[in-house]
């Protein structure tokens, strides 16, 4: 029994055409990214035209740009704002930071260097492998903590 089945041409894909546009016009809205202009959530915190208009010039009157060094720099005879640090000020305490300071990848956070393991140690070899060697036959490595624990004391057989 030969059934002949047809459909219009072009309607399943208008169909289908339909339901993606749907769908992303639903993925739009819901992500935030269809409406052009928002209003922001806090307005006082908003700029007016005028006001960054003339926050721009003030700026332009007291800075210049420096091609060589790809930098915004004051211009000469000019003074920097109150409370300013100057540029050594700012490097000498990013020098010190990082003295005293490491980043560890791990946590990803700066962690303190502690100054007794910046100092060199006054013990000799012998002695360092001895306390080494103390501290293996007192203490063991814990799976469970991960952590060295403690062994057990032993009771002395009578």
């Amino acid at each position: 029994m030969n059934i002949a089945t047809s459909t219009a041409p072009g309607r399943h894909i208008t169909k289908r055409g339909y339901l993606l546009s749907a769908l992303a016009a639903a993925a739009l809205a819901t992500t935030g990214l269809a409406p052009a202009q928002t209003t922001p959530a806090n307005p006082e915190s908003t700029l007016t035209r005028a006001q960054a208009k003339m926050d721009r010039d003030e700026f332009l009157k007291t800075h210049r740009y420096d091609t060589g060094t790809e930098n915004w720099v004051l211009k000469s005879g000019v003074e920097a704002p109150a409370g300013v640090k100057s540029r050594a000020e700012i490097k000498a305490q990013r020098d010190e930071f990082l003295r005293n300071n490491r980043y560890d990848n791990a946590t990803e956070t700066w962690t303190p260097i502690k100054a007794d393991a910046s100092k060199p140690s006054t013990k000799t070899r012998r002695e360092v492998k001895e306390d080494t060697l103390r501290f293996v036959r007192t203490h063991h490595w814990d799976e469970t903590t991960e952590a060295w624990a403690e062994n057990p004391r032993r009771s002395k057989k009578k």
